[in-house]
């Protein structure tokens, strides 16, 4: 490559970005899942589009996609509130598993009793759309207001279903015979083993190193939580663990550490999800050869209806049946179970094997994406509204950054009053913060000033806290807690809570 052919691919590539940044707009009002966008670029730009771009390399489309899915499991593991998946987190963990294999036994006897194909390939099809997708969900669901246990249920399992899924379509798309199912079984538990106990190791070191080691710029902390995160995926897949299981409970673990400087790490991480899922969708587009898939639309419908259908709602119901979990939230979340870039990318691994009919199968899936993908996304806030399913009024939360201040030994808190805070109207003094910790500056409508006691704070106020490292954590419970239940936070409960939950 010259400097000239690096020229062209700059910007192309950059006007491929500009696009689809101006889609995510156009998908948001619509209510579309922007991967279809992203998708629809790819094909503009293929063989059968205006660009001619003729791209035929499943390998190196697997390994990007590879690459992109690591990435945007970091940022929804940094987005995922341990308090909300917690209680759910069992729950969660066997949704993704046997939920996994009911979903892969029904849609595989689907494909094959109904369209004719061998089992090898119905298994195949029946692993690879049996995942949900992190993208899909983390980036619709956190769009609709629904309970924290459904969000929180949906995400984790986003996150940990990725593990087996890629085992099984490995499995079935080597050479041979397909092993033992105990076998199976008990690759997948030691690979979730190894990759979970790394992920929480190296996601539990890392944050205490970024908490304890005062960086000497801002802008260092978001790549080092990235790097964090991506070396976790690299230690669990050498380690013969399950690298995305490793990444996302690490980011998880990065995520829920009030680490310094958090808003900006968020920033940087979404703004790389965001990359990471134009570039992954945009490639599986240019992969696909339109003109191809017409002989595979019907079959496509009719696994996708038996996926949809019967294979999830069936995989739901037997999972969260010892956890006594509502119709309402199966109903919703067997409607939920979103796909996007991960099946597709886990059809290009029996391409890359060599097993019969690999185009066929990847057109498929291609087409079940896609058309489920649109019927699904766009109709999920309605779901929620007939179902009733909706987090009821909640005070919005506080913003705190956090930087250190190591020659002081403590760390400086920005404070950001939101819309609908209970912390408008409460003066400086009913703060009551711990001793150690004070209000130093109040920012009001671009007037910075220092606050006297009887100052009253309002909403769009920013304020500057200073905040000794034994008290960190006490003043910023104590302000969150005046944020949701107002002055009277400590006499209704630590929460803000009222005084019938205290």
């Amino acid at each position: 490559m010259t400097v000239h052919h690096l020229n062209q691919l700059l910007l192309a590539s950059s006007l491929v970005l500009l696009v689809a940044v101006a889609a995510v707009r156009i998908s948001s009002r619509s209510g579309l899942p922007s991967l279809l966008v992203y998708l629809g670029i790819g094909m503009v730009m293929g063989s059968d589009g205006l660009g001619g771009i003729h791209f035929t390399d499943a390998e190196l489309t697997q390994v990007i996609g590879y690459a992109a899915l690591v990435v945007i499991l970091a940022e929804g593991g940094l987005g995922t509130k341990w308090k909300e998946i917690k209680p759910v987190l069992p729950a969660a963990g066997v949704l993704a598993v046997v939920g996994v294999a009911v979903s892969v036994g029904v849609t595989a006897a689907g494909a094959h009793y109904l369209i004719g194909l061998e089992w090898r390939q119905a298994l195949i099809i029946g692993a690879v759309v049996s995942s949900t997708d992190a993208a899909a969900v983390f980036s619709v669901l956190r769009k609709i207001p629904l309970p924290a246990r459904v969000t929180g249920m949906l995400e984790a399992e986003s996150g940990f279903n990725d593990a087996p899924v890629v085992i099984l379509v490995v499995a079935f798309s080597t050479a041979g015979p397909v092993e033992h199912w105990y076998v199976l079984v008990g690759e997948i538990v030691l690979e979730l083993a190894i990759g979970a106990a790394i992920g929480l190791t190296v996601g539990w070191l890392g944050s205490w190193a970024l908490r304890h080691v005062a960086l000497p710029a801002s802008g260092l902390y978001p790549i080092a939580v990235m790097s964090i995160a991506v070396a976790a995926y690299a230690l669990g897949a050498l380690a013969h663990g399950s690298g995305f299981l490793a990444v996302y409970l690490a980011a998880m673990v990065l995520g829920n550490a009030k680490l310094p400087h958090w808003p900006a790490t968020r920033g940087f991480a979404e703004g790389l999800g965001w990359i990471a899922q134009i570039g992954m969708f945009v490639l599986l587009g240019l992969l696909v050869t339109p003109h191809e898939l017409v002989d595979d639309i019907w079959p496509a419908l009719v696994i996708g209806l038996v996926l949809t259908v019967i294979a999830r709602p069936l995989g739901v119901v037997a999972s969260l049946l010892p956890f006594r979990v509502p119709w309402r939230e199966e109903t919703l979340m067997s409607w939920a179970g979103l796909r996007g870039a991960v099946p597709i990318i886990l059809a290009t691994i029996p391409m890359v094997n060599g097993v019969d009919a690999t185009h066929r199968i990847f057109n498929i899936v291609f087409v079940l994406v896609v058309v489920y993908t649109l019927l699904q996304g766009p109709t999920l806030p309605w779901l929620a509204r007939k179902l009733r399913l909706g987090p009821g009024q909640e005070a919005a939360d506080l913003g705190i950054e956090s930087a250190p201040l190591e020659r002081l030994r403590g760390h400086l808190l920005s404070v950001a009053i939101p819309e609908g805070s209970r912390m408008h109207g409460v003066e400086i003094n009913e703060l009551r913060l711990p001793a150690g910790s004070a209000v130093t500056l109040v920012v009001r409508e671009d007037r910075s000033f220092v606050p006297l006691p009887t100052t009253t704070l309002r909403r769009g106020d920013e304020l500057l806290v200073v905040a000794t490292d034994p008290v960190r954590e006490a003043a910023e419970r104590r302000l969150r807690a005046v944020g949701r239940g107002g002055k009277l936070a400590g006499w209704l409960g630590t929460n803000g809570a009222g005084a019938g939950a205290a």
